[in-house]
């Protein structure tokens, strides 16, 4: 009875609860919710037929004496886990091997924006030459640094067409703690036009519901830049 019990407590993935299977997991609570032991399964793919690749995860790290050995080991020495054939080792060496690689590389340093030219130089060599108008943000993280700038839409010679949707959704998306709106006039004229008040006015107020405040409005052209909150500071009081 005691070998009977111990053979159907021995679930496989597809039996355990969805809610408890390691990829349904990452998927809704995200991979810093799971073990080890459960990242390591989701690369493995499967078990065999008497063990789960969970625990076929959890014999390897046992076996080789925590994750950064195994991490360590050669395709060879995982081979000689049994469960573990040469596709999987395979598998889980490029893993390792791309982990480590990616730890390596230097962290670029972030643009910081402390003034509107630093917006325009960040910028000019996008858009100043474009022959319609584009408008794109600059997202920004909680010291101002710039984490994207992504474009939201291309217009006319003469107009371009902005919804705070557009706008907000990669801000949320890229976590930005702000944004700074940006777009260009093809004309070289830098005089902000009655709609570019009007979009500025309503994004701001969407920026305020959103607690993703907009720091400034950026318009450049080969002439060079303004900036509506220097010039134009009550759109922002």
């Amino acid at each position: 009875m005691g070998a009977l019990k111990s053979e159907t407590a021995r679930y496989t993935i597809e039996q355990m609860p969805v809610q408890e299977r390691p990829r349904e997991r990452l998927m809704q609570e995200g991979p810093a919710s799971l073990t080890g032991a459960e990242l390591i399964a989701i690369l493995l793919g499967s078990g065999t037929k008497t063990v789960s690749v969970i625990q076929l995860a959890q014999q390897l790290i046992a076996t080789f004496g925590g994750i950064q050995q195994l991490a360590e080991a050669s395709i060879e020495e995982l081979c000689q886990v049994k469960g573990i054939g040469r596709a999987k080792a395979i598998q889980l060496h490029a893993a390792f091997h791309l982990s480590s690689r990616l730890s390596k590389q230097e962290m670029p340093v972030k643009y910081k924006v402390e003034h509107p030219i630093h917006v325009y130089h960040l910028v000019k060599d996008e858009i100043v030459e474009e022959q319609r108008e584009v408008f794109l943000i600059v997202l920004l993280d909680v010291r101002g640094r710039v984490i994207g700038k992504p474009v939201i839409s291309v217009g006319s010679l003469t107009q371009t067409l902005v919804h705070p949707r557009e706008v907000f959704h990669p801000a949320i998306r890229q976590k930005a703690a702000s944004l700074i709106l940006v777009h260009n006039h093809p004309s070289g004229d830098l005089t902000p036009s009655p709609e570019d008040c009007t979009v500025t006015r309503t994004l701001i107020e969407v920026g305020k519901m959103m607690g993703i405040p907009v720091h400034d409005h950026v318009i450049v052209s080969r002439q060079g830049y303004i900036s509506l909150r220097q010039t134009n500071a009550s759109l922002f009081a």
